[in-house]
């Protein structure tokens, strides 16, 4: 098989039939031809001139029409191609335009875990693209569920997409009013510490409102995100000095972490120059005298 793949991909460039050929072969009654054409597509997405063809001869359209194959191996590569797809602005953008989003987040409840973790993948993507159409899909409480998975992947990636859902206004005000923040919160305690570092991510977005900082401040975040700033992982300490930012611009909280301004100045050593540029603006917030 692999033999065979390298070889459409070698003649994909200069044959504009390839991919209309295989578009035929979805639609096969048989389900190992269906399975191994979502193969060859599968492989092909991970290179660029794969992804450009997908997007020229609208393959995301003709593989929409198998998300509900009964073959899970042949679902199972789609969303593979779509996590690829989903890389590239241009693919996230494609899915978007594709309408396929309330379809990702509805599957994402009736999915087995393995593809739930390649459909939170493709939606993380999309939703930096647009998230308009999943905040109208009840995505947040579908993501809140998926905060509780006892699967490690499951949560990184449900906090991870938590983080694209809420950079728009609409996306921050349904993850107060779902009320996942005192969850997030629980999870900055997490044994995973990159479910820590993406928890952190979405206070970060989440606190910008009001309403945020103070549901925020009640799940008492300042103490487990202050944990963070000594975190191993570089993007958990940004993320966790950008949620407290936020946090210091309420007075409670601006209150609360004066006292902790030495443990930023010693941030503002760090080996990266986004956390210490984040550092210094936390004192900044911090300390500022209205």
């Amino acid at each position: 098989m692999g033999a065979n793949c390298s070889e459409v991909l070698q003649t994909l460039p200069g044959s504009p039939g390839c991919l209309e050929s295989l578009k035929a072969l979805l639609k096969d009654t048989n389900s190992m031809v269906r399975i191994k054409t979502t193969e060859v597509l599968h492989i092909m997405a991970t290179h660029n001139v794969g992804r450009e063809g997908f997007l020229e001869h609208d393959i995301i359209f003709s593989l929409s029409f198998l998300l509900d194959d009964p073959e899970k191996a042949c679902r199972k590569n789609l969303h593979v191609v779509f996590k690829h797809l989903a890389q590239v602005p241009s693919g996230a953008q494609g899915i978007v335009n594709n309408g396929l989003i309330p379809l990702l987040v509805w599957k994402l409840q009736r999915e087995e875990e393995e593809i739930q973790e390649l459909l939170l993948d493709t939606l993380a993507a999309c939703l930096m693209e647009d998230a308009t159409e999943a905040l109208s899909s009840r995505v947040v409480p579908f993501l809140k569920e998926k905060l509780l998975s006892a699967n490690d992947n499951i949560r990184s990636k449900a906090a991870c997409t938590l983080i694209a859902v809420s950079i728009p206004l609409e996306g921050k005000k349904q993850v107060w009013q779902y009320d996942v923040i005192p969850i997030l919160v629980h999870l900055l305690k997490d044994q995973v510490e990159e479910v820590q570092a993406n928890a952190a991510g979405a206070l970060m977005y989440a606190t910008v409102t009001t309403a945020g900082k103070y549901a925020a401040l009640d799940a008492e975040a300042i103490h487990p995100l202050l944990n963070l700033l000594s975190s191993p992982l570089r993007k958990a300490r940004l993320n966790a000095i950008k949620a407290l930012t936020m946090l210091a611009e309420a007075p409670e909280g601006r209150k609360f972490l004066q006292v902790h301004v030495p443990d930023f100045r010693v941030l503002e050593m760090d080996s990266s120059e986004a956390v210490r540029r984040a550092a210094q603006i936390a004192i900044n917030v911090i300390e500022w005298k209205p």
